[in-house]
């Protein structure tokens, strides 16, 4: 007996088995306050409103440097 039969070497049909675990997708938990504390809806909606106001100022602003920056350009 040769000592290459004694090595076990995998066939290549051989497959290993897959196992697939199952997937439990839990459900968030909703507590139900019925309390709402307006002021920090208030003042999420004002932090809202200022973050808008900047967006819109820095938006036309650069509008207006880069119009003026073009005039003077072609002049």
């Amino acid at each position: 007996m040769s000592a290459e039969k004694l090595i076990k070497t995998p066939d290549a049909k051989e497959t290993p088995a897959v196992i697939e675990t199952p997937r439990v997708i839990e459900t968030p938990k909703i507590v139900k306050n019925p309390r709402v504390n307006v002021d920090v809806l208030k003042q999420r909606i004002i932090e809202q409103k200022k973050k808008e106001k900047v967006k819109r100022t820095v938006f036309f602003s650069t509008v207006c440097v880069s119009l003026g920056v073009l005039t003077l350009l072609s002049s």
